[in-house]
């Protein structure tokens, strides 16, 4: 089992590796991963790829390791879109080109060597059988894609410590006796990472030198040999190397520095890290083959081309100038007439038929058009999206935004959209219906109720609904207001004089010098049902009192349905507000008569 620390450790290991690989390199080990694990195989990342995600290398090839039978996964890599390059059935090995990536898929083996050079004796093994066979420590590494153990780094010859201390150093002593092309990969890794032998590295290699045993090199490793210098990112310096060491004359003899084509090959690899730059990935490494031999002759050239194991790149390396031919001849027809036209074709181009042309063109039309291709162009292309596209509302959100950049970017290559009412015009159809106005929120509570008037409220509870169903306690303060509330205010006083009377059965005499509950005025307005109605106000009161609950309601029926339309309910209230006016202005005349009367009954105040 694994401590926390491991699962950390594997962990960062697989974040190093994502952020490491491009999007195309991470989409090849998923595939892997995934037909590994439908055959039930163990699945590792080994070799070059860890050495070079460590060091913060270019990673330029993806070798996988798995146990078990890795010809079985052919058909299935096929499906998946990958080019098989090369089959070694006797190494059990498959190289293939897949996502533009290139990727060798090998079996976990022990090797065992009869003689130097000679082909080994193969049987499968575990992964860290496997690991031992291997040429320096920093190649004897693997990083675990199996599930359980996924991001699990393998390193039993602490192959870290040595790129740390930027060493290189073989596994074992009789290392460059059994492969005798270690002797040519030792040099070529000094000059690519700038690292020292270590020291009994260095004995045992001027000792191979010293016996020769370079003379015992297989073809197939002089082939691939060949082909890694292609592959590398100063293919002058590795070649100066090995030409000093004395190895590039046992690739091939005739091949030297002063036979390739230095000036074409740096303006090729400066025009490789332009197109870098704006995310065009291009193979580089058969035109950089083209320029290293550039100064052979064709039999030469041809018997280098033999050698080379993988045909893929052989082939790729043969049709550079025909894909370059067929480039030159769209961006001088018609097609091309417009710098829109022009565009589309170069961007859907091949990324290693554009790089070649842009290095042998020799028309300086289409050399202007690469030129603008890789350059001017660009810079427009960086003005999209414009100002007025989020006025409009046209967002990334939209899913026609790619598309609408697009066709302003080839409007503007054209030369059709140069001011803002062009730009204004061109947009205005891809802009999106305004967005629906928020609802609006719904007083609710008490504190919305109190502010309306009561009598407001009345007017709008008869409107809104013409069947009303009330009690008749409802009904009659609905129609007498002021008389509940004169009710409600009378003082206390006058309730317990009130009893008295009833309870001796005549009036109480006034006190002298005092006025009675009786004469005064309030106590008349507050009680005008204990005092029986005077001839003149009897048709007056008989109007102002309420009018008797039906019958249904005396008899304790629940309800009784009033129907009332939404005007004449205004109107009544408007008819109560002008009485209680015309009674107001009519109380002091009232008064006046009520006094009189009273001082005829007694002289005495007088």
């Amino acid at each position: 089992m694994f401590d926390c620390a491991d699962l950390t450790i594997m962990a960062d290991y697989i974040y190093t590796m994502e952020s490491r690989l491009s999007p195309e390199q991470m989409q090849a080990v998923n595939t892997v991963q995934q037909l590994a694990r439908s055959h039930g195989m163990n699945v590792y990342l080994t070799g070059g790829a860890i050495r070079d995600i460590l060091t913060g290398f270019p990673i330029r090839d993806l070798d996988f390791t798995v146990q078990g039978n890795p010809l079985k996964l052919q058909h299935e890599i096929e499906k998946s879109g990958g080019i098989v390059d090369m089959v070694d059935p006797t190494l059990c090995e498959i190289h293939v080109i897949l996502y533009g990536s290139r990727v060798a898929i090998s079996m976990a083996r022990a090797e065992v060597f009869d003689k130097p050079g000679k082909p080994p004796l193969i049987t499968p093994a575990t992964i860290n059988e496997d690991l031992r066979r291997r040429d320096f420590s920093f190649n004897a590494m693997a990083l675990s894609l199996s599930d359980g153990s996924r991001g699990l780094l393998l390193d039993p010859f602490n192959g870290a410590a040595d790129i740390e201390a930027r060493l290189i150093r073989v596994l074992h002593s009789y290392a460059f006796l059994e492969d005798p092309s270690r002797l040519i990969r030792a040099t070529r890794f000094a000059a690519r990472f700038g690292w020292e032998f270590e020291p009994r590295t260095r004995a045992r290699y001027d000792s191979a030198r010293e016996g020769e045993y370079i003379q015992f090199i297989s073809s197939r490793a002089v082939g691939h040999e060949i082909e890694q210098i292609a592959h590398e990112e100063n293919p002058i310096a590795v070649m100066r190397a090995l030409e000093e060491e004395g190895w590039l004359k046992v690739l091939w003899p005739k091949w030297t520095v002063a036979k390739a084509d230095v000036p074409e090959l740096a303006q090729l690899l400066k025009t490789r890290s332009t197109m870098a730059d704006f995310n065009i990935n291009a193979d580089a490494a058969p035109a950089v083959m083209h320029y290293l031999t550039l100064k052979l002759g064709e039999v030469d050239i041809t018997a280098i081309q033999r050698l080379i194991p993988h045909r893929e790149f052989v082939a790729a390396w043969k049709r550079l100038d025909d894909d370059a031919k067929d480039l030159a001849k769209k961006l001088a027809s018609k097609e091309a007439s417009l710098n829109s036209g022009a565009w589309k074709i170069l961007a859907s181009a091949k990324p290693e038929a554009l790089l070649y042309l842009e290095v042998t063109g020799r028309n300086k039309t289409v050399d202007e058009k690469i030129k603008n291709f890789l350059g001017k162009w660009r810079q427009l292309q960086e003005k999209i999206p414009f100002a007025q596209m989020t006025e409009l509302r046209i967002t990334p959100q939209l899913s026609e935004y790619s598309k609408i950049c697009q066709e302003a970017f080839l409007l503007i290559l054209d030369g059709k959209l140069r001011s803002e009412s062009e730009i204004a015009k061109f947009l205005a159809p891809f802009e999106p219906p305004p967005p629906p106005p928020p609802p609006t929120p719904v007083r609710r509570g008490r504190a919305a109720a109190k502010k309306a008037p009561v009598a407001v409220k009345a007017v709008v509870q008869v409107a809104t609904a013409p069947v009303v169903e009330a009690p008749a306690q409802a009904v009659d303060s609905m129609v007498a207001p002021k008389a509940v509330a004169a009710d409600k205010s009378a003082p206390k006083k006058l309730v317990a004089e009130k009893k008295a009377e009833s309870a001796s059965g005549a009036k109480a005499k006034p006190i002298a010098g005092k006025k009675s509950a009786a004469d005064r005025p309030a106590a008349k307005v507050a009680k005008p049902q204990t005092k029986a109605p005077t001839k003149a106000n009897a048709k007056t009161a008989a109007k102002k009192a309420p009018k008797p609950a039906p019958k249904s309601l005396k008899a304790g029926k629940p309800t009784v349905k009033i129907k009332q339309a939404a005007r004449p309910a205004v109107k009544t209230v408007k008819a109560v507000k002008k009485n209680s006016k015309k009674s107001s202005a009519k109380a002091p005349e009232k008064k006046k008569q009520e006094q009189k009367k009273l001082d005829k009954k007694h002289p005495k105040r007088r």
